[in-house]
């Protein structure tokens, strides 16, 4: 099996069976073994020196965080430990609260996931996921009444007794896909993105298409590349806001490029060797540069620069 991609807790043990259970939430939420994981306006709380950060936590049974809270949600569990996020996205300014400003700072999980132990940057990526469902989820979609938070997070109901519709997580389902024509890649760079940085295409499923129809469309759409021999690689949870990122390879029938300008600035095959001497983080000034280490992108580069994806 492959190894997990950043974003993928190997080990978490959801206990979905519990969600329903007020007792044992209640239990948990005042144990300090509890992990509380907070997030600030989909800015994820970490400590420790800014080129390694880790995930910062509170006690839940540290009281003050209680009446800051907009939000809980149960998360899961590892090695019996609970770990749960919190929303205090009401807040003006974090950094003025005591509390939160002597155990950690907020920052963007895009920015520094790639720096974090892979379990810490798992659990940071669950917490902003489900709370920002939460947080945009407040009112109803049906009838535009105020809903509130059950299965520890995981539904909310519709508070109008003419409505009480029930409303759960949803996941916006993306494809990122490696072209390869045998000895080189297809990269290309969105205008918006920082300055040197490329990366493989990508693009959302619309509705009634198939994942590798998807593949194909995007492609052809990005690049008027022709594809064939599409195949799965892996998939990824980004939480930015709600996507599931879909991996595959597949195969060039054309190799002449035909940039969509609304889609791409730029585009183009890249050799072996160029990329395996490419930075692999941005630098002030350079051209070129992969796309970070969080992200399904840089994986399906990586193991195709190291020969462990099927041509």
């Amino acid at each position: 099996m492959r190894r997990a991609n950043i974003l993928v807790h190997p080990d978490l043990d959801r206990v979905a069976h519990l969600r329903g259970d007020g007792g044992w939430l209640a239990a948990r939420l005042g144990e300090a073994a509890t992990r509380l994981y907070p997030v600030w306006r989909n800015q994820s709380f970490v400590t420790g020196p800014q080129e390694a950060p880790v995930a910062a936590t509170i006690p839940a049974d540290a009281g003050w965080w209680r009446p800051i809270a907009a939000e809980t949600a149960l998360m899961g569990t590892t090695a019996g430990a609970v770990h749960m996020a919190v929303d205090v996205g009401d807040l003006e300014d974090p950094a003025r609260h005591p509390g939160l400003a002597a155990r950690g700072r907020f920052a963007d999980l895009r920015m520094i996931g790639g720096l974090m132990p892979d379990e810490d940057a798992a659990l940071c990526a669950h917490a902003r996921a489900i709370l920002w469902w939460n947080r945009q989820h407040r009112f109803c979609g049906a009838c535009g009444g105020a809903t509130t938070a059950s299965q520890a997070g995981y539904a909310r109901r519709c508070g109008n007794p003419a409505c009480g519709i029930q409303h759960f997580p949803r996941t916006d389902a993306a494809v990122i896909v490696l072209i390869h024509d045998g000895d080189r890649i297809l990269l290309g760079r969105q205008r918006g993105w920082p300055h040197g940085m490329h990366s493989v295409l990508a693009g959302f499923l619309e509705p009634g298409e198939s994942l590798e129809g998807c593949v194909a469309r995007e492609v052809k759409e990005e690049s008027g590349i022709d594809v064939t021999d599409i195949r799965y690689h892996s998939s990824q949870p980004w939480p930015f806001p709600q996507s599931l990122m879909v991996g595959f390879t597949a195969r060039a029938v054309t190799t002449t490029i035909t940039v969509d300008p609304e889609e791409l600035e730029t585009a183009g095959w890249y050799a072996r060797d160029f990329l395996a001497a490419a930075p692999r983080e941005p630098r002030r000034g350079a051209d070129f540069y992969l796309p970070r280490r969080i992200s399904i992108a840089r994986r399906l580069i990586e193991d195709w620069l190291a020969g462990e994806i099927e041509l």
